[in-house]
C-alpha cells in the first residue's frame, strides 16, 4: 500500500507469499489426478503430537517426520483430526508432500463430554474460514476435509451441514475438492451425505466398498482412513496367525478382560494384527490394485501417538498407540518396510524378519518373512536353502510378502536373496544371532544443526555385541549427559507401556534401541553426548557434535 501525493510516496505494508502452480482433479474416468497425471494416493494420517515432545510444534521434528514418510514412498499426509500449523504446510510445500487439511473431529453432536461440539454452532464457520484463508496458497494442499467420523453422517441434518460446509470451502477455494471421513457407511449412503461430497471418504469398511461404489454418483471413493494395523517394534508373537484382537479391545463385543492375564501389552511385529473394525495393509492394497475406482488411502497412522492404546484400551500401563508405521520415538517398525516395498518405486526394498536371537526357541517353528518389491526369494539358514517362494496373488498374506512358514530356529544366520519378475537378483538381507550386549552405539540422524535454540538433534542409540551385531533383546537402562552447546531435551524408546519420563536423562532400551533428543543453544560450537549403561556392563557411547 502506498500514500500518493506529489513525490512523497512511502511503502506502508508488504507481504511475500510463496506459492506454486499445480492442478488437482478427481473424476470417474481418471481417478485422482495431480498435474494431469492419474495416481493412487499413498497417504498416512498424522496426529498433531510429536512423540516425546508433546503437542508443541517444532520445525526439526516436523522435517524428520516428513522425510521419513517420503523415504517410505508416502506422498500425502492427512492432518487428522486438527487444522495444521502454518509451519507444517510450509514444510510440505518445500519437501513435496501432498496434504489433506482436516478441520473437525465432531460437529454439533458430541462424541465426548468436552469436545468441539460445545463450540460448533458459534465457531465452525469462523474456524473453517480461517483454515482456508490461512492455507489456500499452499500448493501442497490437494484436498480439504470438513470432518472425521461425524455422528450426524446418517441424518438429513448431516447432509445439509455437509452441503453448507463444503459450499463454504468452494466459495473460498474453488480449486480443490472436499471430503470427509465416513465410518458409518450404510448410514452415510442412505442419508445422502456420501453422495454430496466431492470425494466420498470411507474410513475402513472394505466389505462396504463394492456396495458403496454402486450407489455413489461420483464413481470413485477414497480410503480416507485405512488399516489400523497394530504392532510393537521388535516384538514377535507365536504362533503367527492373523487376529483382529477382539478379545483385548473394549471396542469389541468379544472383549474378555481376563485375556489380559496372558498379555504383555504388546502387539506382534509380524504385522498380522489389526483391530475389530479394520484390516491388514494387504487388504487395502488388494482393493486399490484391483479396482480403479479406489483412488488411494490414508493409513492410520504414520507414527504412534500419545493416548488411544488400542487394542489395550483398558490395560495398564499402556499409554500410547500401536497403530504407527513408526513408533513413538520415530523408529521404523517392520511395517515401515512393508509399506516401503509397495510404495517406494525409486529403490528396491529387501527387509527380513524376525530378528534371529531366540535362545528359548531352539528347534521350534519360527516363521520368516521378507518385505520386498521383488517377486521371488530364496531363504538360507546357516547356508542351507529353505527353498524359493514366490508372491501369490491368490493368497491374502502372500500377494505382497514372501513367507517361509515352517523354518525351525537354530542359532546362526538367516539370509534372503530376492529376485525380480525377470529373474534378476535385486538384493539380499541378513539377520544374525547376537551374543551378549557389549557396547552402545550412537548415530546422529541429521548432519547440520543451527545454533538458534530451536533446532533438535536426534540420536539413535543401539546395543551391539562384541562382533558388532545388533542385540534386539537388550533392555538395559541408560543414562545421558550433555556438555557444550546443546541441552538434553527428551528420550523415548517407543515402548507403549513405558512409564519412564521423556524429560529425564535416563531411559531403558526397548528391544535394543531408543532415541535421545538434544536441543541446540544459541551459541555455535561443540557439544558432547555421553551415553552409559546404568549398570556399567556395556562400553559407553560418546559422540561430539558441531552446531553452526
Amino acid at each position: 500500500m502506498q500514500l500518493l501525493g506529489g513525490d512523497n510516496k512511502a511503502l506502508l505494508d508488504a507481504k511475500e507469499v510463496k506459492t506454486g502452480i499445480r492442478t488437482v482433479r478427481v473424476s470417474r474416468e481418471h481417478g485422482f489426478q495431480l498435474n494431469g497425471v492419474s495416481r493412487k494416493i499413498k497417504g498416512v494420517c498424522l496426529h498433531h503430537d510429536l512423540g516425546p515432545l508433546g503437542a508443541a510444534v517444532n520445525k526439526t521434528a516436523l522435517i524428520r517426520q516428513i522425510l521419513m514418510m517420503k523415504e517410505m514412498g508416502c506422498d500425502a499426509i492427512r492432518t487428522s483430526h486438527n487444522m495444521p500449523s502454518t509451519w507444517q504446510m510450509e514444510l510440505c510445500d518445500s519437501l513435496g508432500m501432498m496434504v489433506m487439511a482436516e478441520s473437525f473431529d465432531m460437529w454439533a453432536a458430541p462424541k465426548c463430554k468436552n469436545g468441539y461440539s460445545r463450540f460448533f454452532k458459534e465457531w465452525a464457520v469462523k474456524d473453517l474460514t480461517n483454515l482456508l484463508l490461512n492455507h489456500r496458497n499452499h500448493p501442497s494442499i490437494v484436498m480439504w476435509s470438513i470432518g472425521n467420523e461425524i455422528p450426524e453422517q446418517g441424518s438429513d441434518e448431516g447432509r445439509l451441514l455437509s452441503i453448507q460446509l463444503q459450499g463454504l470451502c468452494h466459495a473460498l477455494d474453488p480449486t480443490r475438492p472436499v471430503t470427509q471421513g465416513l465410518d458409518r457407511v450404510d448410514n452415510a449412503l442412505a442419508s445422502g451425505v456420501a453422495a454430496t461430497m466431492d470425494v466420498p471418504g470411507f474410513n475402513y469398511r472394505l466389505p462396504k466398498y463394492e456396495k458403496g461404489i454402486k450407489l455413489l454418483p461420483q464413481g470413485f471413493l477414497l480410503g480416507s482412513e485405512t488399516a489400523s494395523a497394530v504392532s510393537s517394534r521388535g516384538v514377535y508373537k507365536f504362533p503367527v496367525a492373523p487376529t483382529d484382537n477382539s478379545q483385548y479391545s473394549s471396542y469389541s463385543s468379544k472383549y474378555d478382560p481376563t485375556a489380559y492375564r496372558r498379555a504383555d501389552g504388546q502387539c506382534s511385529s509380524y504385522d498380522v494384527e489389526h483391530c475389530a473394525w479394520s484390516n491388514l495393509p494387504d487388504d487395502d492394497w488388494r482393493y486399490q490394485d484391483d479396482y480403479p475406482w479406489v483412488i488411494g488411502e490414508f493409513v492410520w497412522t504414520g507414527y504412534d501417538y500419545l493416548g488411544e492404546p488400542t487394542p489395550y484400551d483398558d490395560y495398564w500401563p499402556a499409554r500410547s498407540s500401536y497403530f504407527g508405521i513408526c513408533d513413538l520415538a520415530g523408529l521404523p517398525k517392520d511395517r515401515y518396510w512393508l509399506y516401503r516395498s509397495k510404495w517406494n518405486t525409486q529403490s528396491h526394498t529387501v527387509h527380513l524378519l524376525p530378528h534371529w536371537t531366540w535362545p528359548q526357541r531352539k528347534g521350534k517353528v519360527t516363521p520368516v518373512y521378507c518385505y520386498t518389491d521383488g517377486v521371488e526369494g530364496e531363504l538360507f539358514v546357516n547356508g542351507k536353502s529353505q527353498g524359493r517362494v514366490r508372491k501369490n496373488p491368490a493368497e491374502r498374506l502372500d500377494r505382497y510378502r514372501l513367507r517361509w512358514n515352517d523354518v525351525k530356529y537354530e542359532p546362526g544366520e538367516i539370509r534372503v536373496v530376492v529376485y525380480d519378475a525377470q529373474g534378476n537378483q535385486i538384493g539380499e538381507d541378513v539377520q544374525r544371532t547376537a551374543g551378549k550386549a557389549a557396547r552402545l552405539v550412537a548415530q546422529v540422524e541429521q548432519q547440520h544443526s543451527e545454533a538458534n535454540g530451536e533446532d533438535l538433534i536426534y540420536v539413535t542409540v543401539s546395543a551391539q555385541d562384541k562382533q558388532g551385531v545388533f542385540v534386539p533383546t537388550c533392555d538395559a537402562n541408560l543414562t545421558f549427559s550433555v556438555s557444550g552447546e546443546a541441552r538434553f531435551e527428551a528420550a523415548c524408546n517407543g515402548d507403549a507401556t513405558s512409564l519412564q519420563s521423556f524429560r529425564q536423562p535416563e531411559m531403558r532400551l526397548f528391544n535394543g534401541q531408543l532415541v535421545v533428543v538434544l536441543r541446540t543453544t544459541q551459541q555455535a560450537g561443540r557439544a558432547t553426548l555421553t551415553i552409559k549403561d546404568q549398570r556399567g556392563r556395556m562400553k559407553p557411547a560418546v559422540i561430539t557434535l558441531q552446531t553452526y
